[in-house]
């Protein structure tokens, strides 16, 4: 039987927020050049699990309406971002799911149920780069 492909969930406002690019100038942009970058994740891997994997990407704020492509599943958060991404982490028990953020408790509450934790940088180069606003 086929193990299911790794869950990979993106904090999409604090990877968002990790590099200071301008994104605050235009919050839905910043999350759909990130849902961008993130397809190339679906299909390459991350964090030495090779591709495919399954990436969810929570949104909320003014990112709302982000809407899915192919490879990356967009969810809004109908209210925390934190709470959405540990219900889908409790969801996925029994199967491999990576967590990327920076946010100390929500990395602790993911990692509670199973989650491994990666920061911004597994998705998101350090630097500001072509993708500024």
């Amino acid at each position: 039987m086929n193990e299911p492909p790794l869950l990979l969930i993106v904090d999409g406002a604090n990877v968002v927020g990790s590099v200071p690019d301008g994104w605050w100038r235009d919050r839905f942009g910043a999350a759909e050049r990130l849902r961008d970058r993130l397809a190339v994740t679906a299909t390459e891997g991350i964090a030495g699990e090779p591709g495919p994997v399954e990436v969810l990407l929570v949104v909320e704020g003014a990112a709302r309406g982000v809407g899915s492509v192919p490879g990356v599943t967009v969810e809004p958060a109908p209210g925390s971002g934190d709470d959405l991404i540990v219900a889908r982490v409790r969801e996925s028990a029994g199967r491999t799911c990576v967590v990327v953020t920076a946010d100390r408790e929500l990395r602790r509450r993911a990692e509670a149920h199973g989650a491994r934790c990666v920061g911004p940088r597994a998705v998101r180069p350090a630097e500001p780069d072509q993708d500024r606003a």
